[in-house]
């Protein structure tokens, strides 16, 4: 089985550095392109379903590589951003001269402290373990499949398949970015195949 982990595109908070979180952002004009990009990199990657967080920045994304493959979405809570709380519309700058103590807990404990009205590592985990086991349920382990979510959210997704190795906060994905892992149904282990392939773009 085939698991392709997609960054939804471009959206406007993207470009100024903000903090989206579970902020319903649409993708911008770039974003848009860059979706199309994508979609069509992935017309040598076949799937039978996509998997999408429900967020329009990241169904935007995954309606286009349906569009071309003729694909089932099936919209997931699951697979939605961090959400930061009262973080969220604010660049890192400005957390951390608004929110000095809550922001250097936070650094220092993510698996306790989280932003005001946010949620902990050990939260944004579990889902994403719940959210992983349900798409392995509905397709057996045995259907190549595309996953549309978000940055921090894939990080984690990764790190758990990996069972923790590459650590959070060493993995980034780029916009409209595809990283593939590949999953055994017999042994039930992942393998990362590619990280952030982002030559789709390249056009």
């Amino acid at each position: 089985m085939k698991i392709y982990l997609i960054r939804h595109g471009q959206t406007d908070w993207n470009i100024q550095g903000r903090i989206q979180g579970s902020h319903d952002i649409p993708l911008n004009e770039t974003g848009r392109s860059q979706a199309e990009l994508l979609a069509k990199g992935m017309d040598s990657r076949p799937v039978t379903r996509i998997f999408s967080s429900t967020l329009t920045r990241a169904m935007e994304t995954a309606e286009r590589i349906s569009s071309r493959q003729k694909v089932e979405i099936y919209s997931m809570p699951q697979l939605i951003e961090v959400e930061f709380g009262k973080w969220e519309g604010m660049t890192w700058d400005e957390i951390m001269e608004a929110y000095p103590k809550e922001y250097k807990l936070w650094t220092l404990s993510p698996d306790e402290a989280s932003p005001p009205g946010g949620e902990t590592q050990d939260q944004v985990i579990s889902r994403c373990v719940l959210a992983v086991g349900e798409i392995l349920r509905i397709t057996g382990g045995r259907e190549d499949v595309a996953i549309v979510s978000h940055g921090a959210t894939i990080a984690y997704i990764v790190s758990y398949m990996m069972r923790n190795h590459p650590e959070v906060e060493s993995i980034i994905v780029e916009n409209a970015s595809i990283t593939t892992v590949n999953y055994s149904p017999l042994t039930e282990d992942f393998m990362l195949f590619e990280m952030n392939d982002t030559s789709h773009m390249e056009e």
